[in-house]
């Protein structure tokens, strides 16, 4: 697998496991990530091997390197060792919006027109976010 064609469904599962854990054997994998068999584990590392998003270190542990790369990491944002969607921001964002224009309507109609349209900018936002982080998860 050449790594300008990216990596979806259980192997990009498998490279977010490695960024999120550090070194991990092949049962660590395979439990980490769910999967039936090491050897769809070890499939998945072979790709990620083979593309240079991973390596075994000298001990036999899966590595994963590149881990700033913006092609595999792409609508996701590490904060330590955490791996959140960026949906998980806007969601926060349109939350507080959504709360503030809502308690203003109590007081004052005006701003029923302001929450109406946050509110359908919030849904978009989202809806388009986690259908294009969910089609990379699953592979479509």
């Amino acid at each position: 697998m050449q790594p300008s064609q990216g990596i979806k469904g259980n192997t990009l599962r498998v490279y977010l496991h490695l960024v999120k854990n550090g070194p991990c054997e092949l049962r660590e994998v395979q439990r980490g990530v769910g999967l039936s068999t090491p050897s769809l584990a070890s499939y998945h590392l072979g790709r990620l091997v083979e593309s240079g998003y991973a390596r075994q270190d000298e001990l036999g542990r899966y590595v994963a390197t590149n881990e700033s790369s913006t092609e595999i990491l792409e609508g996701y944002s590490k904060i330590g060792a955490a791996i959140v969607p960026q949906l998980f921001f806007f969601t926060v964002l349109f939350t507080i919006i959504t709360a503030f224009f809502s308690f203003e309507t109590l007081y004052s109609h005006g701003y029923a027109a302001y929450l109406v349209a946050a509110s359908a900018a919030m849904v978009a936002t989202l809806w388009y976010e986690t259908l294009r982080l969910w089609r990379r998860l699953v592979g479509i």
